[in-house]
């Protein structure tokens, strides 16, 4: 199983999302990145939002983590999700470090509508944190 830990960034009730498109479907992640070796989520964090968005951010504490299990040829994920604050920049793309399409402010209130991943929104929403079990990802499964 792999890690995968995510920013939470919350700004007028909007949340910093990235928009990817595949097979014709746009599907929405929280920015994040996984880990290099030796680095510790936190560290991952902040530097997958500086390398992808060049934005510095203050990281808070892990809000949720919830295990996205997929089919026996792919690896699982376990995500962990942060609270975090920009604190320097605006996020703007950086196409030699992500393949992401553009980045999007989405009302919390829309995240349960949308292809989100980690497929979190109703707990974003409700501010349900912890441990919140298997994450059902559909679209990747």
């Amino acid at each position: 199983m792999k890690v995968r830990p995510s920013a939470l960034i919350i700004e007028n009730n909007h949340v910093l999302l990235l928009r990817y498109n595949y097979s014709g479907n746009d599907v929405f992640a929280l920015p994040g990145g996984n880990p290099d070796p030796g680095e510790t989520l936190v560290q991952a964090v902040e530097r997958e939002l500086n390398e992808e968005l060049g934005i510095d951010t203050e990281i808070g504490e892990m809000l949720m983590a919830g295990e996205v299990l997929l089919s026996p040829t792919k690896e699982d994920v376990l995500h962990c999700v942060f609270q975090a604050q920009i604190i320097g920049g605006i996020p703007m793309l950086n196409p030699s470090h992500t393949s992401a399409l553009e980045v999007s402010w989405k009302p919390i209130s829309s995240l349960s509508l949308l292809n989100l991943y980690p497929n979190l929104g109703r707990c974003i929403a409700s501010m349900t944190g912890g441990y919140v079990g298997r994450i059902n990802q559909a679209f990747f499964e």
